[in-house]
């Protein structure tokens, strides 16, 4: 084994089965704690809110002491002893804030949507914090905007001229001062119900006219951010590529990026933290697709799905309870082509709904 690495986040079976296919012994503290996030660790912590991370993350290393610490979504400003692989948080700080990275990007003068003056509309409304855009809304009218902000009292938001695109993602890995792309991705948003703008799957590579200055700007826009591993820069491609937003930290298109490539996204993230990054862009040997299913109602899952992966993942314990509208499994498909991909995860998420409903 290459090490022991602890990985810490909200959703972690993505950075934990990537750090166990590359030879490492993983333990994890998760919000979930799914079936296969088991089947990648020695041991893991669930938890509730994200105020108790820092707590779970002390208790696990004290039971199984290890060499490093990488974090995840929701975890990324977590100061621990730790050694951190990964951009450290007082870097990391900056973007996790909306408005700053919107400051950035103007600094670094990369196309970026404009901030919206009072009165102008349409515009995208985004939380200052957070991740996966499932409170990003289009408010077409003050009216509208009102309705968000009773929605979400109190919390500090900004407002984005609207541009159209489709939305995408470059995957770099960084050094702190130099970066490499390693995936172009189209994101598959939710597109209907109070969370149509978040995050509900991914393919890879995505072929697009804007594509190459996609990477151009992600390698720039992750060298200057001093990030170091994995990082991911959020584009809308329309008319040109606008920059929407830098994730310094794992990305939810870790396993499509895997799949497609074959190559090893934890693999490159160590070795950028530790000032190596590829030389070249990783060629996409095939297209991958993942999509995440939702639950339509509220529901009890008594189904044990396990028997399906490798087609799907985030596989929940029978017996575990879901709300409508949150997420069920994801589910993958692969192909020469993005259409025989598609297709393949159509009979593969036919397959789980079918098990669902009985």
């Amino acid at each position: 084994m290459k090490g022991r690495v602890l990985v810490a986040g909200f959703a972690t079976r993505h950075v934990a089965q990537s750090a166990h296919r590359a030879g490492y012994t993983v333990y994890a503290v998760d919000h979930f704690c799914d079936q296969d996030l088991a089947w990648y660790t020695e041991d893991c912590l669930t938890f509730g809110e994200l105020t108790e991370l820092p707590e779970k993350i002390v208790e696990l290393a004290a039971r199984h002491p290890v060499d490093a610490l990488v974090v995840a979504s929701g975890a990324e400003a977590v100061g621990t002893t730790i050694p951190l692989c990964g951009t450290p948080p007082h870097k990391v700080e900056r973007f996790l804030d909306k408005l700053e990275i919107q400051r950035f990007f103007e600094g670094l003068d990369v196309p970026v949507p404009s901030l919206a003056g009072a009165g102008h509309y349409p515009v995208m409304v985004k939380p200052r914090r957070g991740a996966g855009g499932w409170r990003n809304a289009i408010a077409r009218t003050e009216e509208e905007l009102h309705r968000w902000e009773e929605a979400w009292p109190d919390v500090p938001y900004v407002a984005q001229h609207l541009v159209d695109g489709i939305p995408s993602s470059v995957s770099c890995v960084a050094d702190g001062r130099h970066a490499r792309a390693i995936a172009v991705n189209r994101q598959i948003l939710r597109g209907k119900g109070g969370s149509s703008h978040g995050f509900a799957g991914s393919v890879t590579p995505f072929s697009h006219p804007l594509a190459g200055e996609m990477i151009a700007a992600a390698e720039r826009i992750a060298a200057a951010s001093g990030c170091m591993g994995s990082v991911g820069i959020d584009f809308m491609a329309g008319e040109k590529p606008w920059a929407i937003e830098i994730n310094p930290r794992f990305q939810a298109t870790l396993d499509t990026v895997e799949m497609a490539t074959g190559e090893s996204v934890f693999g490159m993230h160590m070795d950028a933290c530790h000032g190596v990054i590829p030389a070249t862009m990783p060629a996409a040997r095939r297209v991958a697709v993942r999509r995440i299913l939702f639950a339509e109602r509220d529901m009890r899952l008594d189904v044990d799905l396990s028997a399906l992966a490798p087609r799907i993942a985030d596989i929940p314990w029978p017996g575990t309870e879901f709300e409508e509208g949150h997420a069920l499994v994801s589910v993958y498909g692969c192909g020469e082509t993005e259409a025989t991909a598609c297709a393949d995860l159509e009979r593969n998420a036919g397959t789980v709904w079918r098990l669902i409903k009985g």
